[in-house]
């Protein structure tokens, strides 16, 4: 059992693929996923995550199954198996 993971723009980069799959478990939430991630493909931390603030929120659009988490429940949305999530960096000019 598995959720696949897509990863867009750098974060395809940084990994040096496009897509990874992270092993389902009960109870797993987007935090959780987030944390599997960056143990298994350590380069992602400064990208993904925030590392003054430890947030992947504010860099990051993350889907589940094509719906932002912000309109679900966060960092603490349920994932189901089967489920795909998508990491969007955000990319911000001045």
């Amino acid at each position: 059992m598995a959720i696949s993971v897509k990863l867009i723009g750098v974060l395809r980069h940084v990994v040096g693929a496009d897509r990874l799959s992270v092993e389902y478990r009960a109870d797993f939430t987007v935090r959780k996923l987030l944390e599997d991630i960056n143990a298994q493909a350590p380069g992602l931390k400064g990208n993904l995550i925030d590392p003054h603030l430890e947030n992947p929120l504010l860099g990051t659009l993350i889907l589940v199954n094509a719906m932002d988490t912000s309109m679900l429940n966060g960092l603490e949305t349920i994932l189901q198996d089967g489920d795909e999530i998508v990491l969007i960096p955000i990319v911000h000019g001045g």
